[in-house]
């Protein structure tokens, strides 16, 4: 499994916004269908809401290939 970390500078960021940010999706419309899929979790939770708010300390797991933990990055 691919693991990345992924800091952020805002206080949460959306699904689609994550997924297309750290390359996974090239384009918002494929992150939907990802999402919709099914293949995305967030926590080990299945993720439904395609705009769900992602916060440093999360872990999203892309169809068990790819973790993404998210972090905040210090300006």
């Amino acid at each position: 499994m691919q693991k990345e970390q992924i800091a952020i500078i805002t206080e949460f960021i959306t699904m689609d916004k994550l997924l297309k940010f750290s390359g996974v999706a090239d384009t918002g419309g494929q992150a939907f269908l990802m999402v919709e899929d099914g293949i995305i979790k967030l926590n080990g939770k299945l993720v439904t809401e395609k705009r769900k708010k992602v916060f440093p300390g999360d872990v999203v797991n892309i169809d068990n290939q790819i973790e993404l933990t998210i972090t905040k990055e210090t300006i």
